[in-house]
């Protein structure tokens, strides 16, 4: 029987400690101020030592959402004052989901 090793792969940056990123770090050459940085700045610029490109994030920012979630309450006062019950919903429901996407934007 063959012994097979076992090869340690290292976890995703995004899955690792702010203490383990900063440990990486501090082994790139013209890195300074690790303790200081959060996790995304550190894995950051671990990516971009080691030429990892990311991805545009797509998603909408925090200011589109709210310009969105104004025009929602608008239109749902005007289903109101319509006695329209079930535009009114809508619009309630449509605020809600846009008032939790502000929270969990980055």
């Amino acid at each position: 029987m063959a012994a097979k090793k076992k090869v340690e792969k290292e976890k995703p940056l995004e899955k690792m400690t702010a203490t383990d990123l900063r440990e990486i770090a501090k082994q790139i050459e013209g890195v300074v101020g690790v303790h200081g940085m959060n996790k995304t700045e550190l894995v950051s610029i671990i990516k971009e030592a080691r030429g990892i490109t990311e991805a545009p994030k797509s998603g909408a920012t925090t200011k589109q959402i709210k310009a969105k979630l104004k025009v929602a309450k608008v239109k749902r006062v005007e289903a109101l004052e319509a006695n329209d019950k079930k535009a009114a919903t809508r619009y309630r429901r449509q605020v809600s989901r846009l008032k939790k996407k502000t929270r969990h934007v980055d």
